[in-house]
């Protein structure tokens, strides 16, 4: 993320309004048409046709953001260009790490699977937390104890579903990260007992209380799968086949990449 604000206020500086445009300034789209602009090409509309079709700017929005490309300075050139190999060189790295993490937790490879499976988590957090928490959350004889010693449980001042302490919990941060970031990820999913969740509780709670609320049940979910063995079941009533089957070949994608031995079923919903 730092990095990504960091080749956004450059572009800024170079007057291209390139963010404004595009929802991930990191895509396959928009690196595209800056590793072109770093090798040299001024052309706005020859930038503006490296766009995927899906982008919701137009190639005229897009040409009219790049038009400061026709007069770039050489050195704006030279920083995009580093600015891109310096990304390539991080998610190289993250890759190879990946790979070895995975190589560790081969053994757990079930375990990952059933955590991945869970809405909001996939298998880099499935092997996050597993790392912290062990494949079987053995340390912990209740999801109450992880959930405790995550710190995702409520403070000691609230009332009525309420929290009114303004320190944040002790606990684990790793695993506080994760479980917001899940919970983000969870209430997007069209259908799923999460999103249902989340618009009951946020006309009274709010977005970050409810996002809390979500992340505690998602600790003590996670402590049920691990500790006793079951699968996650999807309970809410709009999730179709169709989106199931999709995100089941995602992860045994994402598996076979990370060098784990996956062979689905005949029908992978």
């Amino acid at each position: 993320m730092r990095r990504q604000n960091q080749l956004e206020a450059l572009l800024e500086e170079a007057h291209i309004k390139l963010s404004s445009l595009v929802s991930d300034l990191l895509g396959a789209s928009a690196r595209r048409m800056l590793k072109a602009l770093a090798e040299g090409e001024i052309d706005p509309l020859a930038l503006a046709a490296l766009g995927d079709k899906r982008l919701h700017a137009t190639p005229a929005e897009l040409r009219d953001a790049l038009g400061a490309c026709t007069e770039l300075n050489p050195v704006y050139r030279r920083l995009v260009r580093m600015a891109l190999e310096e990304l390539q060189l991080i998610e190289q790295q993250i890759g190879q790490l990946d790979q070895e993490i995975a190589s560790l937790l081969r053994q757990h490879q079930d375990a990952v699977e059933r955590l991945a499976e869970v809405p909001g988590l996939g298998v880099d957090s499935a092997q996050q937390i597993i790392a912290e928490v062990g494949a079987t959350a053995a340390t912990f004889p209740a999801a109450k104890n992880l959930v405790s010693w995550v710190g995702a449980c409520p403070g000691e001042e609230e009332s009525a579903g309420v929290n009114y302490s303004k320190r944040s919990p002790k606990g684990n941060r790793q695993m506080r990260r994760i479980l917001n970031q899940a919970a983000n990820a969870a209430v997007k999913r069209k259908g799923s007992i999460f999103e249902i969740l989340y618009r009951r509780l946020v006309p009274r709670l709010g977005h970050n209380k409810t996002i809390g609320a979500i992340a505690h049940r998602l600790c003590q979910l996670i402590w049920i799968l691990l500790h006793k063995g079951v699968r996650y079941e999807e309970r809410g009533p709009a999730v179709c086949e169709k989106s199931k089957r999709v995100r089941t070949l995602r992860m045994i994608r994402t598996l076979r990449n990370l060098g784990y031995r996956v062979e689905p079923l005949q029908n992978p919903a």
